[in-house]
């Protein structure tokens, strides 16, 4: 495919006989960079694509998009904003999106949204996918990405490749950093969904107010007018939430105990599961959710209201949670001892996912609670005593271990935890914690291993060595009932 460069950058109005000059790709990775390609300079934290122009162009750029002062032996266009222009570019140059696609913002509870919507949409009998921390998740399987939000040239590659895939629709994470350096600029959005906020990422957007706004961009910017809202009204912001939603012309749901397009009337807890009495403006209807917790009630609700307010039947989006399977590391029932202790893999990383997770765990505790935990290295450090803090307030016995402690000492990293979590058992490598933990339930007894989910890997320093608390709980478990 080509593209003449004036068509790809409309916006920046290159110089007539630069707009002529023909353009057969878009890269933001030197590395990737292949003749006719355009290179786009991206200024960042860890390296600064300017000192890579020399690069792009020895491999055959053709043009660059910089900021200005960004020079080159091919035409540069220069740009107070690379980075939108950098995805709006990408949407221009790839064009084909599913022709649905709903977005979930929020701290907690994204993945879960993105995967119950996918499901749904799938029970609806269309052909349906997610994007997100998981990876891409859709009828071919699973294929794993480096970030949550990709940049724009993997984002927009991968839903051309949905399309010819024929998948039409799709639920989408948008991560306050995707959100923030525009990497979801120039999606065509059906709806966007809002499920809360807390603390989290503040090693990079430094305050709580710029952390809401990041995730702002959704409901202030990216959504269209008349474009559907939905918002969890149980979270604390939601008022203001709604507020920006109303004054940008959205069609706001609000969805949960104090929502008004899907009401949350009733929950009665049956075994790992839930049953729930839902009410809408036309209707009531109940409902048996398969999942444990009542914060993954409050996801399901997210997830049928943005269904629904991508088009979707409200009677089939209610009807379709007693199919949900969930995300995998979302309070996921990975095993079970000899004794019948469950063993969930979780992947709270923040101290109200840890309070939320171990709450929603505690009824089906007779005996004793237990979490393994850590903090993740290079992070927002001034939440690694609040996570201490909480989960000694829930749970009867906690571990202290390793999360990925990256390029920090993972020493420092505990003793910043412990600091807060008095009678915590400090135990540095993860398997053994994840043993020892095993060991010590009894009949009755829950553990809940936190931080890592999903994740097939530790990364340490910077290396990424394979690691699943899946499957060293399965072992561990094992080893009992062999042992």
């Amino acid at each position: 495919m080509t593209m003449l460069l004036g068509r790809l950058l409309t916006e920046l109005k290159p110089p007539q006989e630069a707009a002529r000059i023909r353009v057969t790709g878009v890269a933001v990775d030197s590395r990737l960079v292949k003749p006719g390609d355009v290179f786009f300079a991206i200024p960042g934290n860890a390296a600064d694509g300017a000192k890579f122009v020399g690069d792009a162009v020895a491999k055959g750029a053709v043009a660059v998009v910089g900021v200005p002062g960004v020079s080159a032996a091919v035409p540069v266009i220069h740009t107070l904003n690379p980075r939108r222009e950098l995805a709006l570019a990408a949407a221009r140059f790839f064009e084909v999106q599913p022709r649905v696609m709903g977005a979930v913002t929020g701290t907690n509870g994204k993945t879960s949204v993105a995967a119950f919507t996918r499901e749904i949409w799938t029970a609806m009998g269309f052909r349906a996918a997610s994007l997100g921390t998981v990876g891409i998740v859709g009828p071919q399987g699973e294929t794993s990405l480096a970030h949550t939000t990709p940049d724009p040239v993997t984002l927009h590659e991968a839903l051309e490749g949905m399309v010819k895939d024929h998948v039409s629709h799709l639920a989408i994470e948008a991560s306050s950093h995707g959100l923030a350096q525009h990497r979801l600029d120039g999606l065509r959005l059906t709806a966007g969904a809002f499920t809360n906020l807390t603390r989290d990422h503040l090693d990079y957007h430094e305050t709580p107010e710029a952390y809401f706004e990041a995730k702002m961009r959704l409901f202030d910017e990216l959504l269209p007018h008349s474009a559907g809202a939905v918002i969890n009204a149980d979270a604390p912001l939601a008022e203001d939430v709604e507020k920006r939603a109303r004054a940008r012309g959205l069609c706001v749901y609000t969805v949960g105990r104090k929502g008004k397009a899907l009401r949350l009337t009733g929950l009665r807890q049956e075994g790992f599961g839930q049953h729930l009495t839902i009410e809408t403006p036309e209707f009531k209807r109940q409902v048996y959710l398969p999942l444990a917790g009542e914060f993954q009630a409050s996801n399901a609700l997210v997830a049928a209201g943005l269904v629904i307010a991508c088009g979707g039947e409200p009677h089939v989006a209610i009807w379709a949670l007693e199919k949900l399977k969930g995300a995998k590391g979302r309070l996921d029932l990975a095993v079970r001892t000899k004794a019948g202790a469950p063993i969930f893999v979780d992947y709270a990383h923040t101290p109200d996912a840890i309070e939320t997770a171990l709450i929603a765990l505690r009824p089906y505790v007779t005996g004793k609670l237990a979490v393994v935990f850590g903090c993740g290295g290079d992070r927002d450090k001034g939440k690694r005593p609040l996570m201490g803090a909480a989960a000694c307030k829930f749970a009867d016995v906690v571990y202290v271990t390793d999360d990925n402690p990256r390029s920090e000492d993972p020493a420092q990293i505990r003793r910043e935890v412990l600091a807060a979590a008095p009678g915590a058992i400090e135990i540095g490598d993860r398997e053994s914690a994840i043993h020892q933990a095993v060991a010590a339930l009894r009949a009755g007894d829950v553990l809940l291993l936190a931080g890592k989910g999903h994740e097939t890997g530790q990364i340490i320093g910077n290396q990424v060595r394979p690691f699943s608390d899946h499957d060293v709980a399965k072992a561990a478990a094992g080893e009992l009932v062999n042992g």
